[in-house]
């Protein structure tokens, strides 16, 4: 058999004949996740103008601006009190800030989302938000475009796995919607949402951020939602960069740690949590009273924090209420989003570093701890450093966020267990991974790994004849197949099954041959062609240990065994490449011998 015959079978990535259904699904799923964003965007809009101006308008206007004076501290209250009545009463789901409560959807649910969560999630967060809650729209829209993925998938015959497909592709969909960065939100897929890297899944969720990003156009316009333009980066601010990256991931830990810490002690209080959320309103009016540019999402204050219009004490000011105020609220169970926060909490530590580090353009220090905060925080590196590119197309900031946001991931990495998103997760119960890699069972093929020389019992053979021929005092294997005389696979057999047949004398007995005992029997076979991953599922889901590996279903000419151990071979190559440490030359013993080369002679070693 030639090479190229021999590797036909073999592509780069797995075949999926339902790849453009899904797609035509996931565009669909872009656009209603776009129209979604809208609703939520205006939903907040209303009740903003609504708690804080007593009007009923869609205007986009500020919590900051209001006229309430102490009478502020009551509204973000009323706003959590409602919130908690309607996740009491409605859906308990709509608690949280969305990607979490996605994950786990994905993971443990089937991808399975409820109507409920569909509507619930974008009204109450509109309430939160509009009531001055410190939070963004992003994770709402997030699990509200999720949760119209998983919808329409639920009313389509689908597997877990396109479900999941559909689920994600409304969630980035929204998130594109929203900010505008459809690269970003399918990093943000990738990174959190997914757990995979394969076309089937990576090609529907592009398309509807694709399809979103279009969409975006209609109700939001174009161009970038913090415009802004930096001079380019040199070497000293590389150093500058590792400090705020260093910065940025301690940020980010302590973030995460007080905020569940304030959720621990939400959950102690004698109180059911149908009220927490109003406690934690009480905390934001009080802190929106000292500080009225920490209410709502804020993007007005993004945009002056890193245009560099905010100066370093009210800076400074912002940064400690939002932080204070928006660990409070989340930690009381309430609903909203966390990437909004997270953007004025690192440009804030932006600002104040631009009035300490030395050189270079001030404003880049804001961009830069706002991606690096992010993507600490998060757990999404790439996610953090594109999305800040996305919101400023500042095309000179790329080199320092990507130098900033990895030293504070990986600053995050080494100091947090779980991150921000998946600690929630890990609380009730389910453990999350976030590495991936290739398995090895699927860089591997059936034909690869298989027994091709093997021992056969003839079909004609009785079944008194094969457990005395091939499983007495002799046997050297604890299965054998069985097929006819031109070689065609007609089933497997062991002592067990052999015994089954002998005691079963109404139907076959010890007498009858091998075919015709086994002609009743489910043919379960393996193909060459097959990964190995694949034909382990086989065996897991039919509770075998073996599978005979034929040249394909009509003809089932037998060509091998491939058992559990066999499937082993690949993992042990694996192993090697990361536990067996090598060395294949010697540098040390080169440079001594020219050192003590004789002059005039060659120093060649």
């Amino acid at each position: 058999m030639s090479t190229a015959l021999i590797h036909t079978h073999k592509r780069d990535f797995s075949a999926n004949a339902r790849l453009p259904v899904i797609c035509a699904i996931a565009a669909c799923t872009g656009a209603l996740a776009t129209l979604a964003a809208f609703v939520l965007l205006s939903l907040i809009h209303l009740f903003t103008n609504l708690f804080f101006f007593g009007s009923l308008s869609f205007a986009d206007r500020s919590p900051a601006h209001n006229t309430l004076g102490l009478w502020v501290v009551l509204v973000p209250t009323a706003g959590g009190l409602v919130v908690g009545l309607m996740a009491r009463f409605g859906s308990d789901k709509i608690r949280g800030h969305g990607i979490p409560e996605a994950i786990e959807a994905i993971l443990f649910g089937k991808s399975r989302m409820s109507p409920k969560v569909a509507v619930l999630k974008p009204l109450s967060s509109g309430i939160v938000i509009g009531s001055g809650g410190p939070f963004g729209a992003e994770g709402p829209i997030i699990m509200t475009g999720g949760a119209l993925g998983s919808l329409i998938a639920q009313c389509v015959k689908l597997t877990a796995a396109e479900r999941k497909t559909l689920l994600v592709a409304g969630a980035a969909a929204g998130m594109t919607a929203v900010f505008g960065t459809p690269l970003a939100a399918v990093l943000l897929a990738v990174e959190l949402l997914l757990f995979e890297w394969r076309p089937r899944s990576f090609i529907p969720v592009a398309l509807a951020c694709a399809v979103a990003g279009f969409a975006r156009a209609l109700f939001f316009g174009t161009g970038p939602l913090f415009a802004l333009q930096t001079a380019p980066a040199d070497t000293q601010a590389l150093l500058w960069c590792l400090l705020a990256g260093l910065l940025s991931g301690v940020l980010a830990a302590g973030l995460s740690a007080a905020l569940y810490k304030i959720e621990d002690l939400f959950g102690e209080l004698p109180l059911h949590w149908m009220w927490w959320p109003a406690i934690g309103g009480l905390v934001v009016g009080i802190g929106g009273f000292f500080e009225p540019r920490a209410l709502g999402v804020g993007y007005d204050v993004i945009g002056d924090l890193l245009h560099q219009h905010i100066a370093l004490q009210a800076a400074i000011a912002i940064l400690v209420v939002k932080a204070v105020i928006w660990v409070i609220a989340l930690g009381s169970g309430t609903s909203g989003g966390v990437l909004a926060p997270l953007l004025m909490l690192g440009a804030g530590l932006g600002v104040v570093l631009g009035h300490v580090l030395p050189g270079h353009d001030a404003a880049l220090w804001p961009l830069v701890c706002m991606a690096a905060t992010l993507g600490a925080t998060l757990g999404a590196p790439l996610t953090a450093i594109v999305f800040a590119f996305g919101l400023t197309h500042d095309a000179n900031a790329l080199l320092p966020l990507l130098a900033a946001t990895l030293i504070a991931h990986g600053f995050a990495t080494v100091v947090m267990r779980r991150s921000i998103m998946t600690e929630k997760i890990a609380r009730r119960g389910y453990h999350i991974y976030r590495e991936y890699s290739v398995d090895p069972l699927e860089r591997h093929y059936v034909d690869e790994v298989m027994t091709q020389q093997v021992e056969t019992i003839d079909a004609d053979l009785t079944v008194a004849a094969a457990l005395a021929s091939y499983f007495g005092p002799m046997q050297t294997h604890r299965a054998y197949p069985v097929v006819e005389k031109d070689g065609v696979f007609v089933g497997m057999v062991d002592r067990a099954l052999l015994d089954t047949f002998a005691a079963d004398t109404t139907k076959y007995g010890p007498d009858a041959p091998l075919h015709t005992a086994l002609r009743d029997r489910q043919l379960v076979t393996a193909l060459r062609e097959e990964t190995c991953r694949l034909v382990a599922t086989r065996l897991a889901v039919h509770g075998l240990e073996r599978l005979a590996v034929v040249t394909d279903r009509e003809s089932r000419k037998l060509v091998g065994i491939v058992s559990r151990s066999d499937l082993v071979k690949p993992s042990l190559a694996l192993f090697d490449e990361e536990h067996k440490r090598e060395r294949f030359r010697r540098i040390a013993p080169v440079v001594a011998r020219r050192r003590l080369a004789p002059l005039g002679q060659s120093r060649r070693p």
